[in-house]
């Protein structure tokens, strides 16, 4: 009986771990392309022509506006990619978005400035939730829906950021 006990104990913390995973599977359509609009505060995630979910987010300590440097707190505008996936993140888990390109560097080097980098879509550590504007440019999403977006999106997606 005693053993019996044990293994159903064993069981059930197993089947408790797998269901508080970061990590989830996504069977359904490809995700195509992202869209953010900052000012409407709304990221859409599409299969071709088609809305496969829409989340709200926070942006960074100063939203308005492209980024042209690093540590102004905005968010950059313009067309990219996810270039990376980081499931061991400090904001649960993360995608790296391409920032900066070509010209995002020549315009900081024009002013003499750095135009810095690590810009992702991640979750939110606790000490943030419920704050609005709380990063140094990137886009956050709540960690549960960060769960899915990760799941959903693959490397080489196409990002449109728009004002």
């Amino acid at each position: 009986m005693k053993r019996r006990a044990v293994i159903l104990t064993g069981l059930a913390s197993a089947f408790l771990a797998a269901c508080s995973s970061k990590f989830v599977t996504y069977n359904g359509p490809k995700v195509t392309f992202i869209t953010v609009d900052k000012t409407k505060r709304r990221m859409r995630l599409f299969h071709n022509d088609r809305v496969l979910k829409q989340y709200r987010f926070e942006l960074g300590f100063a939203p308005t506006g492209h980024k042209e440097i690093e540590g102004d707190g905005k968010t950059p505008e313009g067309r990219y990619f996810i270039d990376r996936k980081n499931p061991n993140s400090s904001f649960f888990l993360s995608l790296g978005i391409s920032y900066p390109n070509r010209r995002d560097i020549a315009r900081a080097h024009s002013m003499g400035k750095s135009p810095g980098g690590d810009i992702f879509i991640h979750g939110t550590p606790s000490k943030y939730s419920g704050r609005d504007d709380w990063t140094w440019g990137c886009i956050a999403v709540t960690n549960r829906e960060m769960r899915n977006i990760f799941a959903m999106v693959d490397v080489g997606t196409p990002i449109v950021i728009r004002a």
